[in-house]
């Protein structure tokens, strides 16, 4: 009679190790314990093992199985650890340190425990071990494509007029590797995978499956309950929305997945959430200013490192780490020397300045070269010393309310969908669900009382009030003479 044991191997670089084999009884005289069980035909150490635990600070225990092993044990994917899941806001919040590699696996094993999840409950869907293979395979890549200082770096290669997203350099990196490592995927196989990473539908059938790991029908995924929880457990915050009862009380409903009724105000405090460290941590002005700063170096450096043109060929953009920053702060190469001074005083902490701050309204329309307006009103001014940084913040869905995107089910009858209007859901959710702002920085730190000055003087002629909350540094009282 067959039994299955479990047996402990020894720690590696993922943490414990286990493997599951099949053994026979055997109560020979010579064994010490009557029921010890011995291997077959074959030793310890050819067995092949199934799958590998890392232990998380988010989701405890994770069981990593050989399919996404051969993903994570490649250069492009270990490429992740040298990025910061945060990008500059590490030089405000010291201990956020975490990368994007343990964010990667943590969606990969959230999208496996949710797609289980709802197969398990729902055997009528009849969802493939395939489905439950790519769907794991996309959580752990989709951020394969992200550069130096992550959406820094997107937004820094945007700004040189050249069209980047970090998703579809993410499908080139998968592509590459499936074929650098001779991993045995189709064409068909790597196509649907790429779908499930960028959420694009294909098809009217099983589009739920698409919505798991970047869900662009209402912004609920598991790339978010990752990266949100991650994210707050190093910087210190505590997190009110619950991710787990989302995916405990959910179910698939006329093929999209809908939440138990319950469950309507832990997905605006999702959603709250977010906004919250979109709005005191990701776009804190020390870390944009810093944020500046490196663009700007990246810009110095481009012409002599050729930066944006590794953009193309993951072949290339596999070497733009975080490291580019410390390539360039160690280089003794006389091209370099601009660059080299503005990361100087990042270390020093000589930064760009945070001038001002407005709220702007929707009927509100502020110029694109606002900088140059800024500059001429000012006294010696030039565009080249404002940065003007249009910052919208959100609920994930543009100005809409992504809780009005999502339909829901009660506990007697979980067949029937429909939506719940947010008045009926409480009288204190907002009304508006995007706001913008216009954010003035100024390079140098000298001339920032005349670009808050002239900035103050434009507002009047868009009749907007300035934020009585900043304003010029305070009178520098002159040592008095004893």
């Amino acid at each position: 009679m067959n039994n299955i044991h479990s047996y402990p191997l020894n720690d590696d670089d993922y943490g414990d190790e286990f493997i599951v084999d099949t053994y026979q009884q055997n109560t020979p005289s010579k064994f010490p314990f009557p029921n010890m069980a011995t291997r077959v035909n074959k030793p310890l150490n050819s067995y092949i093992k199934s799958s590998k635990v890392v232990n998380d600070v988010i989701h405890g225990h994770m069981e990593i199985p050989n399919y996404i092993l051969e993903f994570v044990d490649t250069e492009q994917f270990q490429r992740l650890r040298d990025l910061k899941q945060i990008g500059t806001t590490n030089f405000v919040f010291p201990c956020a340190n975490h990368t994007r590699f343990e964010h990667s696996l943590g969606v990969s094993h959230l999208a496996g425990k949710y797609i289980e999840k709802i197969k398990a409950s729902q055997p009528e869907l009849e969802i493939t071990q395939d489905e439950l293979k790519f769907v794991r395979i996309a959580g752990l890549c989709h951020d394969l494509g992200h550069g130096p200082y992550s959406h820094s770096f997107e937004s820094w290669v945007q700004s040189t007029g050249r069209k980047f997203h970090h998703e579809t350099m993410s499908i080139k990196m998968l592509e590459w590797l499936i074929d650098e490592h001779g991993l045995e995927y189709s064409t068909d196989d790597i196509k649907y995978i790429s779908n499930l990473i960028t959420g694009t539908r294909q098809g009217k059938e099983r589009n739920f499956i698409y919505d798991i790991v970047a869900n662009h029908r209402n912004s609920v995924d598991v790339d978010k309950f990752d990266y949100l929880a991650r994210d707050s457990y190093y910087l210190g915050r505590s997190i009110v929305c619950d991710f787990t009862r989302l995916m405990e009380f959910s179910r698939v409903i006329d093929d999209e997945i809908c939440y138990c009724s319950k469950e309507i105000y832990n997905l605006y405090e999702l959603f709250h959430t977010r906004y919250s460290l979109h709005k005191i941590v990701y776009t804190h002005k020390v870390g944009k200013a810093i944020e500046f700063m490196i663009s700007d170096a990246f810009s110095e450096a481009d012409h002599f490192l050729g930066i944006s043109d590794q953009i193309e060929d993951p072949r290339e953009y596999i070497n733009l780490t975080d490291s580019l920053l410390k390539r360039i702060e160690t280089s003794k190469e006389p091209q370099l020397a601009k660059s080299r001074e503005i990361i100087k005083n990042i270390r020093n902490r000589n930064l760009y300045k945070f001038v001002d701050e407005i709220l702007v309204g929707s009927a509100q329309k502020i110029p694109d070269d606002f900088a140059k307006e800024i500059a001429k009103e000012g006294n010696g001014l030039v565009p080249e010393d404002i940065i003007v940084h249009r910052l919208k913040l959100n609920y994930a869905f543009k100005d809409k309310d992504p809780v009005q995107q999502t339909h829901f089910y009660t506990r007697y009858d979980n067949t029937k969908k429909f939506q719940i209007s947010k008045e009926q859901t409480s009288q204190l959710i907002p009304n508006q669900f995007q706001e913008e702002r216009i954010r003035i920085f100024c390079r140098n730190k000298e001339k920032f009382e005349n670009v808050q000055l002239a900035f103050r003087k434009i507002l009047n002629n868009y009749d907007i009030s300035p934020n009585p909350s900043f304003t010029a540094s305070p009178f520098k009282q002159q040592p008095q003479n004893e």
